[in-house]
Protein backbone atom coordinates (compact mmCIF):
# COMPACT_ATOMS: atom_id res chain seq x y z
CA UNK A 1 0.00 0.00 0.00
CA UNK A 2 1.50 3.29 -0.98
CA UNK A 3 0.81 6.45 1.41
CA UNK A 4 -0.14 9.30 -0.47
CA UNK A 5 -0.93 12.76 -0.48
CA UNK A 6 -2.21 14.12 2.80
CA UNK A 7 -2.34 18.00 2.04
CA UNK A 8 -4.89 18.41 -0.37
CA UNK A 9 -4.14 20.76 -3.38
CA UNK A 10 -7.50 22.45 -2.53
CA UNK A 11 -5.96 23.63 0.55
CA UNK A 12 -2.96 25.75 -1.00
CA UNK A 13 -4.28 27.72 -3.76
CA UNK A 14 -6.14 31.33 -3.73
CA UNK A 15 -5.94 34.97 -4.52
CA UNK A 16 -7.85 38.14 -3.99
CA UNK A 17 -6.71 41.73 -3.79
CA UNK A 18 -8.39 44.39 -1.11
CA UNK A 19 -10.68 46.90 -3.19
CA UNK A 20 -14.00 46.31 -3.73
CA UNK A 21 -17.18 46.60 -6.52
CA UNK A 22 -20.65 46.59 -5.60
CA UNK A 23 -22.55 43.72 -6.02
CA UNK A 24 -26.10 43.80 -7.79
CA UNK A 25 -28.58 40.93 -7.23
CA UNK A 26 -27.83 38.57 -10.05
CA UNK A 27 -25.78 35.93 -9.77
CA UNK A 28 -23.03 36.63 -12.59
CA UNK A 29 -23.16 40.00 -10.57
CA UNK A 30 -21.81 38.54 -7.49
CA UNK A 31 -19.04 36.45 -9.57
CA UNK A 32 -18.18 40.04 -11.41
CA UNK A 33 -17.90 41.72 -8.41
CA UNK A 34 -15.45 38.71 -6.69
CA UNK A 35 -13.24 39.51 -9.59
CA UNK A 36 -13.32 42.90 -8.97
CA UNK A 37 -12.52 41.94 -5.67
CA UNK A 38 -9.60 40.20 -6.50
CA UNK A 39 -8.20 42.75 -8.73
CA UNK A 40 -10.20 42.42 -12.00
CA UNK A 41 -9.78 39.91 -14.52
CA UNK A 42 -6.49 41.09 -16.37
CA UNK A 43 -4.68 41.31 -13.03
CA UNK A 44 -5.85 37.42 -12.57
CA UNK A 45 -5.11 36.54 -15.88
CA UNK A 46 -1.75 38.40 -15.81
CA UNK A 47 -1.24 35.19 -12.59
CA UNK A 48 0.55 32.09 -14.19
CA UNK A 49 2.10 29.85 -11.27
CA UNK A 50 2.64 30.00 -7.28
CA UNK A 51 5.17 28.97 -5.17
CA UNK A 52 3.92 28.62 -1.81
CA UNK A 53 5.45 26.71 1.55
CA UNK A 54 3.25 26.15 4.69
CA UNK A 55 2.03 23.81 7.47
CA UNK A 56 -0.87 21.66 7.38
CA UNK A 57 -2.97 19.84 10.06
CA UNK A 58 -5.76 16.96 9.31
CA UNK A 59 -8.38 15.45 11.41
CA UNK A 60 -10.58 12.09 10.84
CA UNK A 61 -14.45 12.04 12.62
CA UNK A 62 -14.62 8.22 11.35
CA UNK A 63 -11.56 7.33 13.26
CA UNK A 64 -12.84 9.43 16.78
CA UNK A 65 -11.86 7.53 20.03
CA UNK A 66 -16.09 7.98 20.95
CA UNK A 67 -18.55 7.04 18.32
CA UNK A 68 -19.91 10.75 17.31
CA UNK A 69 -17.03 12.28 19.72
CA UNK A 70 -14.67 14.57 18.79
CA UNK A 71 -12.56 13.87 15.47
CA UNK A 72 -9.31 11.72 15.47
CA UNK A 73 -5.96 14.19 15.06
CA UNK A 74 -4.05 12.46 12.35
CA UNK A 75 -0.44 14.54 12.28
CA UNK A 76 1.02 17.67 11.12
CA UNK A 77 2.53 18.18 7.46
CA UNK A 78 5.02 20.64 6.51
CA UNK A 79 5.05 21.35 2.58
CA UNK A 80 6.33 23.47 -0.19
CA UNK A 81 4.52 23.52 -3.69
CA UNK A 82 4.64 24.77 -7.12
CA UNK A 83 1.48 25.02 -9.05
CA UNK A 84 1.54 26.04 -13.24
CA UNK A 85 -2.41 27.72 -13.00
CA UNK A 86 -1.63 27.48 -17.11
CA UNK A 87 -1.36 24.37 -17.43
CA UNK A 88 -3.85 22.97 -14.39
CA UNK A 89 -0.57 21.13 -12.38
CA UNK A 90 0.84 20.76 -9.47
CA UNK A 91 3.66 19.56 -7.28
CA UNK A 92 3.83 19.05 -3.54
CA UNK A 93 6.75 18.14 -1.33
CA UNK A 94 5.21 16.74 1.71
CA UNK A 95 7.06 15.62 5.27
CA UNK A 96 4.38 14.62 7.51
CA UNK A 97 4.58 13.68 10.88
CA UNK A 98 1.70 11.09 11.44
CA UNK A 99 0.42 10.74 15.17
CA UNK A 100 -2.42 8.59 14.05
CA UNK A 101 -3.16 5.03 12.73
CA UNK A 102 0.76 5.56 13.92
CA UNK A 103 3.69 7.03 14.88
CA UNK A 104 5.30 7.69 12.02
CA UNK A 105 7.33 10.11 9.37
CA UNK A 106 6.13 10.26 5.93
CA UNK A 107 8.17 11.57 3.26
CA UNK A 108 7.08 12.10 -0.08
CA UNK A 109 6.28 14.78 -3.48
CA UNK A 110 3.15 14.63 -5.18
CA UNK A 111 2.59 15.21 -8.63
CA UNK A 112 -1.31 16.28 -10.18
CA UNK A 113 -1.96 17.21 -13.94
CA UNK A 114 -5.06 17.30 -15.82
CA UNK A 115 -4.06 14.23 -17.21
CA UNK A 116 -2.47 11.67 -14.87
CA UNK A 117 -0.70 11.99 -11.49
CA UNK A 118 2.28 9.92 -9.41
CA UNK A 119 3.79 9.79 -6.09
CA UNK A 120 7.53 9.80 -5.70
CA UNK A 121 9.29 8.44 -2.30
CA UNK A 122 12.53 6.58 -1.01
CA UNK A 123 11.09 3.36 -3.41
CA UNK A 124 10.74 5.02 -6.27
CA UNK A 125 7.67 6.78 -8.19
CA UNK A 126 4.27 4.75 -8.49
CA UNK A 127 1.47 6.25 -10.92
CA UNK A 128 -1.64 7.23 -9.38
CA UNK A 129 -5.45 5.83 -9.35
CA UNK A 130 -8.20 7.43 -11.81
CA UNK A 131 -10.41 8.45 -8.39
CA UNK A 132 -7.38 10.15 -6.76
CA UNK A 133 -6.15 11.90 -10.13
CA UNK A 134 -10.21 12.92 -9.96
CA UNK A 135 -10.08 13.39 -6.70
CA UNK A 136 -6.91 15.83 -6.37
CA UNK A 137 -7.76 17.37 -9.80
CA UNK A 138 -11.05 18.68 -8.58
CA UNK A 139 -9.30 20.31 -5.29
CA UNK A 140 -6.88 21.82 -7.52
CA UNK A 141 -9.84 23.32 -9.42
CA UNK A 142 -11.58 24.65 -6.40
CA UNK A 143 -9.38 26.98 -5.29
CA UNK A 144 -7.91 27.64 -8.67
CA UNK A 145 -8.19 31.58 -9.34
CA UNK A 146 -9.33 30.82 -12.52
CA UNK A 147 -12.26 29.24 -10.90
CA UNK A 148 -14.16 32.46 -11.07
CA UNK A 149 -12.67 33.49 -14.22
CA UNK A 150 -14.18 31.07 -15.79
CA UNK A 151 -17.64 31.44 -14.37
CA UNK A 152 -17.61 34.72 -15.37
CA UNK A 153 -16.78 33.89 -18.99
CA UNK A 154 -19.63 30.91 -18.96
CA UNK A 155 -22.63 32.53 -17.50
CA UNK A 156 -24.88 30.04 -18.73
CA UNK A 157 -23.42 28.09 -16.62
CA UNK A 158 -23.82 30.30 -13.03
CA UNK A 159 -27.10 30.11 -11.23
CA UNK A 160 -28.38 31.66 -7.87
CA UNK A 161 -27.85 29.56 -4.65
CA UNK A 162 -29.67 31.76 -3.03
CA UNK A 163 -28.19 32.50 0.88
CA UNK A 164 -25.75 29.78 2.14
CA UNK A 165 -25.10 29.00 5.82
CA UNK A 166 -21.83 29.19 6.66
CA UNK A 167 -21.31 28.57 10.46
CA UNK A 168 -23.73 31.20 11.90
CA UNK A 169 -23.71 33.54 8.83
CA UNK A 170 -26.01 33.17 6.28
CA UNK A 171 -23.70 34.65 2.83
CA UNK A 172 -24.88 35.31 -0.83
CA UNK A 173 -23.65 32.09 -3.11
CA UNK A 174 -23.99 31.00 -6.55
CA UNK A 175 -23.79 27.57 -8.51
CA UNK A 176 -21.31 27.23 -10.78
CA UNK A 177 -21.77 23.82 -13.07
CA UNK A 178 -17.83 23.66 -13.77
CA UNK A 179 -17.85 20.71 -16.40
CA UNK A 180 -20.14 18.48 -14.70
CA UNK A 181 -19.00 19.48 -10.83
CA UNK A 182 -21.24 21.85 -9.23
CA UNK A 183 -19.25 24.40 -6.79
CA UNK A 184 -21.35 26.12 -4.63
CA UNK A 185 -19.45 29.60 -4.40
CA UNK A 186 -20.32 31.66 -0.74
CA UNK A 187 -19.05 35.38 -0.92
CA UNK A 188 -18.82 37.56 1.81
CA UNK A 189 -21.21 40.37 1.81
CA UNK A 190 -18.81 42.88 2.92
CA UNK A 191 -15.57 42.72 0.92
CA UNK A 192 -17.14 40.45 -2.02
CA UNK A 193 -14.45 37.86 -1.77
CA UNK A 194 -15.11 34.25 -2.01
CA UNK A 195 -15.91 33.01 1.61
CA UNK A 196 -15.78 29.42 1.06
CA UNK A 197 -16.06 27.08 -2.00
CA UNK A 198 -18.64 23.94 -1.16
CA UNK A 199 -19.03 20.93 -2.74
CA UNK A 200 -22.22 18.46 -1.68
CA UNK A 201 -20.28 14.83 -1.62
CA UNK A 202 -21.29 11.84 -0.84
CA UNK A 203 -19.67 10.09 2.55
CA UNK A 204 -20.23 6.60 3.68
CA UNK A 205 -21.05 7.62 7.09
CA UNK A 206 -22.51 11.38 6.66
CA UNK A 207 -24.68 10.17 3.42
CA UNK A 208 -24.97 13.89 1.50
CA UNK A 209 -22.25 16.16 3.01
CA UNK A 210 -21.08 20.14 2.45
CA UNK A 211 -17.96 19.85 1.82
CA UNK A 212 -16.27 23.33 2.19
CA UNK A 213 -13.18 25.16 1.77
CA UNK A 214 -13.09 28.12 3.73
CA UNK A 215 -10.65 30.68 2.94
CA UNK A 216 -9.60 33.65 5.21
CA UNK A 217 -6.18 36.22 6.46
CA UNK A 218 -5.48 37.65 2.67
CA UNK A 219 -2.39 39.45 2.47
CA UNK A 220 -0.83 40.53 -0.41
CA UNK A 221 1.61 39.11 -3.10
CA UNK A 222 3.20 40.41 -6.06
CA UNK A 223 0.04 42.68 -6.87
CA UNK A 224 -2.98 40.47 -5.68
CA UNK A 225 -4.02 39.07 -2.38
CA UNK A 226 -3.46 35.47 -1.22
CA UNK A 227 -5.76 33.92 1.32
CA UNK A 228 -3.02 32.37 3.80
CA UNK A 229 -5.56 30.78 6.27
CA UNK A 230 -7.66 27.53 4.39
CA UNK A 231 -9.66 24.94 5.90
CA UNK A 232 -11.66 22.00 5.01
CA UNK A 233 -14.47 21.73 6.90
CA UNK A 234 -17.20 18.31 6.16
CA UNK A 235 -20.45 19.58 7.41
CA UNK A 236 -18.91 21.82 9.98
CA UNK A 237 -16.30 19.75 11.09
CA UNK A 238 -12.86 20.95 10.63
CA UNK A 239 -10.85 17.94 9.11
CA UNK A 240 -8.05 19.77 7.56
CA UNK A 241 -6.20 23.49 7.45
CA UNK A 242 -3.34 25.04 6.28
CA UNK A 243 -1.21 27.97 6.97
CA UNK A 244 0.61 29.52 4.27
CA UNK A 245 4.10 30.68 5.44
CA UNK A 246 5.82 32.20 2.28
CA UNK A 247 3.87 32.48 -1.10
CA UNK A 248 5.22 34.18 -4.60
CA UNK A 249 3.79 34.34 -7.77
CA UNK A 250 4.85 33.38 -11.37
CA UNK A 251 7.92 31.48 -10.09
CA UNK A 252 10.16 30.08 -12.67
CA UNK A 253 9.20 26.32 -12.78
CA UNK A 254 12.07 23.99 -14.14
CA UNK A 255 11.18 21.93 -16.97
CA UNK A 256 10.03 18.30 -16.45
CA UNK A 257 8.83 19.72 -13.08
CA UNK A 258 5.37 17.85 -13.50
CA UNK A 259 6.57 14.99 -16.22
CA UNK A 260 6.70 11.39 -15.12
CA UNK A 261 9.06 8.67 -15.90
CA UNK A 262 8.82 6.60 -18.88
CA UNK A 263 7.54 3.78 -17.01
CA UNK A 264 5.07 5.76 -14.62
CA UNK A 265 3.85 7.12 -17.64
CA UNK A 266 3.35 3.93 -19.30
CA UNK A 267 1.05 2.44 -16.57
CA UNK A 268 -0.55 6.19 -16.22
CA UNK A 269 -4.43 6.47 -15.32
CA UNK A 270 -7.11 9.07 -16.46
CA UNK A 271 -8.93 11.07 -13.79
CA UNK A 272 -12.13 8.44 -13.02
CA UNK A 273 -15.35 9.75 -14.13
CA UNK A 274 -19.35 9.12 -12.78
CA UNK A 275 -19.37 8.50 -9.46
CA UNK A 276 -15.75 9.34 -7.83
CA UNK A 277 -15.67 8.68 -3.94
CA UNK A 278 -14.40 11.91 -3.14
CA UNK A 279 -14.24 11.64 0.92
CA UNK A 280 -12.62 8.26 0.58
CA UNK A 281 -10.02 9.23 -1.29
CA UNK A 282 -9.24 12.45 -0.26
CA UNK A 283 -9.65 11.82 3.65
CA UNK A 284 -7.95 8.28 3.38
CA UNK A 285 -5.19 9.89 1.91
CA UNK A 286 -5.01 12.33 4.94
CA UNK A 287 -4.69 9.37 6.61
CA UNK A 288 -2.01 8.08 5.04
CA UNK A 289 -3.60 4.84 4.48
CA UNK A 290 -5.03 4.86 0.94
CA UNK A 291 -5.05 1.87 -1.41
CA UNK A 292 -4.23 3.86 -4.47
CA UNK A 293 -6.16 1.64 -6.84
CA UNK A 294 -9.30 1.95 -9.13
CA UNK A 295 -10.38 -1.43 -7.90
CA UNK A 296 -11.12 0.69 -4.63
CA UNK A 297 -11.29 -1.91 -1.90
CA UNK A 298 -8.12 -4.03 -3.26
CA UNK A 299 -5.24 -4.17 -5.06
CA UNK A 300 -5.39 -5.21 -8.69
CA UNK A 301 -2.34 -7.59 -8.62
CA UNK A 302 -4.02 -9.09 -5.71
CA UNK A 303 -7.49 -10.04 -5.95
CA UNK A 304 -10.24 -11.00 -3.32
CA UNK A 305 -9.98 -14.34 -2.38
CA UNK A 306 -12.24 -16.16 0.13
CA UNK A 307 -10.56 -19.09 2.37
CA UNK A 308 -12.31 -21.41 4.39
CA UNK A 309 -11.46 -21.63 7.98
CA UNK A 310 -13.79 -23.96 8.97
CA UNK A 311 -16.69 -25.86 7.49
CA UNK A 312 -19.02 -22.84 8.09
CA UNK A 313 -17.06 -20.39 8.95
CA UNK A 314 -15.29 -18.09 5.98
CA UNK A 315 -12.67 -15.15 5.91
CA UNK A 316 -12.96 -12.61 2.67
CA UNK A 317 -9.58 -11.54 2.23
CA UNK A 318 -8.93 -8.31 0.32
CA UNK A 319 -5.83 -6.90 0.75
CA UNK A 320 -7.10 -4.00 2.81
CA UNK A 321 -10.18 -4.54 5.41
CA UNK A 322 -11.62 -8.41 5.40
CA UNK A 323 -14.54 -9.85 6.59
CA UNK A 324 -16.25 -13.16 7.92
CA UNK A 325 -19.21 -15.00 7.13
CA UNK A 326 -20.65 -17.96 9.34
CA UNK A 327 -23.36 -20.16 8.05
CA UNK A 328 -25.98 -20.32 10.53
CA UNK A 329 -29.03 -22.66 10.30
CA UNK A 330 -31.64 -19.91 9.35
CA UNK A 331 -29.18 -17.73 7.77
CA UNK A 332 -25.85 -15.70 7.29
CA UNK A 333 -24.21 -13.84 10.08
CA UNK A 334 -21.55 -11.16 8.65
CA UNK A 335 -18.65 -9.52 10.22
CA UNK A 336 -17.72 -5.80 9.69
CA UNK A 337 -18.87 -3.73 6.61
CA UNK A 338 -15.57 -2.06 5.58
CA UNK A 339 -14.81 0.63 2.83
CA UNK A 340 -18.31 1.16 1.40
CA UNK A 341 -21.15 -0.44 -0.81
CA UNK A 342 -18.32 -1.68 -3.54
CA UNK A 343 -17.01 -4.23 -0.89
CA UNK A 344 -20.40 -5.43 0.66
CA UNK A 345 -22.08 -5.85 -2.33
CA UNK A 346 -19.18 -8.19 -3.41
CA UNK A 347 -18.95 -9.84 0.06
CA UNK A 348 -22.91 -10.74 -0.33
CA UNK A 349 -22.17 -12.07 -3.52
CA UNK A 350 -19.66 -14.18 -1.94
CA UNK A 351 -21.32 -15.23 0.71
CA UNK A 352 -24.58 -16.62 -1.13
CA UNK A 353 -22.64 -18.28 -3.41
CA UNK A 354 -20.77 -20.34 -0.83
CA UNK A 355 -24.35 -20.44 1.27
CA UNK A 356 -26.98 -20.69 -1.04
CA UNK A 357 -30.55 -20.19 -0.47
CA UNK A 358 -29.46 -18.19 2.65
CA UNK A 359 -30.25 -14.92 3.02
CA UNK A 360 -27.90 -12.26 5.01
CA UNK A 361 -29.66 -12.53 8.86
CA UNK A 362 -26.56 -10.83 10.71
CA UNK A 363 -24.10 -7.61 10.72
CA UNK A 364 -21.51 -7.44 13.67
CA UNK A 365 -20.36 -4.33 13.56
CA UNK A 366 -16.83 -4.36 15.81
CA UNK A 367 -16.22 -1.01 15.99
CA UNK A 368 -17.32 2.25 14.62
CA UNK A 369 -14.73 3.31 12.81
CA UNK A 370 -15.61 4.47 9.32
CA UNK A 371 -12.94 1.88 7.41
CA UNK A 372 -15.47 -0.97 8.68
CA UNK A 373 -18.52 0.44 8.78
CA UNK A 374 -18.74 2.57 5.49
CA UNK A 375 -20.58 -0.72 4.06
CA UNK A 376 -23.27 -1.26 6.89
CA UNK A 377 -26.50 0.37 4.56
CA UNK A 378 -25.70 -2.31 2.12
CA UNK A 379 -26.06 -5.32 4.55
CA UNK A 380 -28.77 -2.96 5.91
CA UNK A 381 -31.02 -3.20 3.14
CA UNK A 382 -30.62 -6.88 2.86
CA UNK A 383 -32.54 -7.18 5.83
CA UNK A 384 -29.97 -8.21 8.20
CA UNK A 385 -30.06 -6.86 12.13
CA UNK A 386 -27.40 -4.80 12.76
CA UNK A 387 -25.51 -5.80 15.92
CA UNK A 388 -22.80 -2.87 17.57
CA UNK A 389 -21.02 -2.68 21.03
CA UNK A 390 -22.05 -0.05 23.23
CA UNK A 391 -22.74 2.85 23.59
CA UNK A 392 -23.15 3.39 19.83
CA UNK A 393 -26.37 2.14 18.90
CA UNK A 394 -27.53 5.81 18.66
CA UNK A 395 -24.94 6.46 16.07
CA UNK A 396 -25.26 3.83 13.91
CA UNK A 397 -29.24 4.36 14.37
CA UNK A 398 -28.55 8.11 12.80
CA UNK A 399 -26.12 6.61 10.00
CA UNK A 400 -29.33 4.56 8.55
CA UNK A 401 -31.43 7.58 8.33
CA UNK A 402 -28.62 9.57 6.60
CA UNK A 403 -29.79 10.79 3.33
CA UNK A 404 -27.76 9.41 0.28
CA UNK A 405 -28.65 11.47 -3.22
CA UNK A 406 -25.52 12.34 -4.89
CA UNK A 407 -24.68 8.67 -4.80
CA UNK A 408 -27.73 6.58 -4.07
CA UNK A 409 -26.95 3.36 -2.06
CA UNK A 410 -29.03 0.38 -2.03
CA UNK A 411 -30.94 1.14 1.63
CA UNK A 412 -31.51 4.75 -0.14
CA UNK A 413 -33.27 2.89 -3.47
CA UNK A 414 -34.79 0.28 -1.63
CA UNK A 415 -35.32 1.67 2.17
CA UNK A 416 -36.74 -0.70 5.37
CA UNK A 417 -36.99 -0.60 8.56
CA UNK A 418 -34.03 -1.68 9.86
CA UNK A 419 -33.34 -3.34 13.96
CA UNK A 420 -29.87 -2.25 15.69
CA UNK A 421 -29.11 -4.48 18.68
CA UNK A 422 -26.44 -2.81 21.32
CA UNK A 423 -23.77 -5.15 22.57
CA UNK A 424 -23.23 -3.84 26.30
CA UNK A 425 -21.18 -6.49 28.18
CA UNK A 426 -21.60 -10.06 26.13
CA UNK A 427 -23.80 -11.52 23.51
CA UNK A 428 -24.60 -15.36 22.05
CA UNK A 429 -26.20 -15.82 18.78
CA UNK A 430 -26.74 -19.93 18.66
CA UNK A 431 -28.68 -22.62 16.67
CA UNK A 432 -28.07 -25.72 16.14
CA UNK A 433 -25.41 -25.21 13.44
CA UNK A 434 -23.27 -22.68 15.06
CA UNK A 435 -22.62 -20.53 18.23
CA UNK A 436 -21.37 -16.94 17.98
CA UNK A 437 -20.56 -15.00 21.25
CA UNK A 438 -19.52 -10.90 20.84
CA UNK A 439 -17.45 -9.46 23.97
CA UNK A 440 -17.05 -5.99 24.32
CA UNK A 441 -13.82 -5.56 25.71
CA UNK A 442 -11.74 -2.68 26.83
CA UNK A 443 -8.70 -0.97 24.59
CA UNK A 444 -7.04 2.22 24.37
CA UNK A 445 -8.30 2.95 20.43
CA UNK A 446 -11.86 3.22 20.30
CA UNK A 447 -14.42 2.65 23.47
CA UNK A 448 -16.87 0.03 22.20
CA UNK A 449 -15.02 -2.60 20.91
CA UNK A 450 -16.35 -6.23 19.93
CA UNK A 451 -14.31 -9.17 19.73
CA UNK A 452 -16.34 -12.35 18.71
CA UNK A 453 -16.08 -15.60 18.62
CA UNK A 454 -17.27 -18.72 16.24
CA UNK A 455 -17.28 -21.12 19.59
CA UNK A 456 -17.20 -24.84 18.09
CA UNK A 457 -13.99 -24.41 15.74
CA UNK A 458 -12.88 -21.71 18.21
CA UNK A 459 -12.22 -18.87 15.46
CA UNK A 460 -12.34 -15.30 16.93
CA UNK A 461 -12.44 -12.00 14.77
CA UNK A 462 -10.35 -9.00 15.93
CA UNK A 463 -10.02 -5.82 14.52
CA UNK A 464 -7.07 -3.53 14.47
CA UNK A 465 -6.09 -4.19 17.56
CA UNK A 466 -3.41 -6.82 16.57
CA UNK A 467 -3.43 -8.09 12.63
CA UNK A 468 -3.03 -11.65 12.55
CA UNK A 469 0.40 -12.70 10.35
CA UNK A 470 1.37 -8.73 9.79
CA UNK A 471 1.81 -7.20 13.25
CA UNK A 472 4.56 -8.40 14.47
CA UNK A 473 5.60 -5.03 17.17
CA UNK A 474 3.78 -5.60 20.62
CA UNK A 475 2.06 -2.15 21.16
CA UNK A 476 -0.29 -1.15 23.80
CA UNK A 477 -3.50 -2.22 21.90
CA UNK A 478 -2.22 -6.01 21.35
CA UNK A 479 -1.27 -6.06 25.11
CA UNK A 480 -4.88 -4.46 25.57
CA UNK A 481 -6.24 -7.63 22.72
CA UNK A 482 -3.97 -10.30 24.49
CA UNK A 483 -5.20 -9.59 28.30
CA UNK A 484 -8.79 -9.37 27.23
CA UNK A 485 -8.55 -12.80 26.01
CA UNK A 486 -6.87 -13.92 28.83
CA UNK A 487 -9.67 -12.29 30.68
CA UNK A 488 -12.38 -14.31 28.70
CA UNK A 489 -10.61 -17.33 29.16
CA UNK A 490 -10.35 -17.90 25.59
CA UNK A 491 -7.82 -20.05 24.54
CA UNK A 492 -6.08 -22.24 21.66
CA UNK A 493 -8.02 -20.16 18.93
CA UNK A 494 -7.00 -18.96 15.43
CA UNK A 495 -7.47 -15.33 15.50
CA UNK A 496 -9.01 -14.18 12.05
CA UNK A 497 -8.23 -10.59 11.23
CA UNK A 498 -9.99 -7.38 10.09
CA UNK A 499 -6.51 -6.61 8.45
CA UNK A 500 -4.37 -8.71 7.35
CA UNK A 501 -4.58 -12.77 7.55
CA UNK A 502 -5.36 -15.05 9.92
CA UNK A 503 -3.16 -16.79 12.60
CA UNK A 504 -3.19 -18.08 16.04
CA UNK A 505 -3.58 -17.56 19.36
CA UNK A 506 -0.09 -18.50 20.73
CA UNK A 507 1.49 -16.36 17.98
CA UNK A 508 0.35 -13.02 19.65
CA UNK A 509 1.08 -15.08 23.19
CA UNK A 510 4.50 -15.52 22.00
CA UNK A 511 4.62 -11.81 20.76
CA UNK A 512 3.65 -10.40 24.45
CA UNK A 513 6.13 -12.72 25.69
CA UNK A 514 8.91 -10.80 23.83
CA UNK A 515 11.16 -7.98 25.21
Amino acid sequence: MKVLLGISAALLVSTAIPHFAAAKDGPIDLVKAAVAAEGGADALKALKGLAIKGTAKHWEPGQSFKAGGEPRFLGDTTFSMTVDLTKGSARIDLDRSMQYPAVAMVRYTEVITPTMGFVTDAKGSTAASGMRVAAQSRELERASPALLLKALDDPKNVASAGQQKLGKASLPAVIYNDGGTKFTILFDPKTHLPAAIRTLDDDNIFGDANYDLVLGDWKAVGGVQVAHSLSYDLNGIKVGEAKLTEVSVNPSIADGAFAPSDAVKAAAKPPMTGHVPYQWVLRRIALARFLDDDSMFYPTASPPKTVELAPNVAQVITGSANNLIVNMKDGLAIFDAPFGEPQSKYVIEQAKAKFPGKPIKYLILTHHHMDHTGGMRTFAAEGATIIVPAPDKAYFEKDLKTVHTVVPDELQMHPRKVQVVEVKDQMTLKDEQAEIKMFRIDNPHVDGMLTIQVVQPNIVWVTDLWSPARDTVKTPNSEAYAAALKKLGISGATLAGGHGANGKQSDLEALMASK
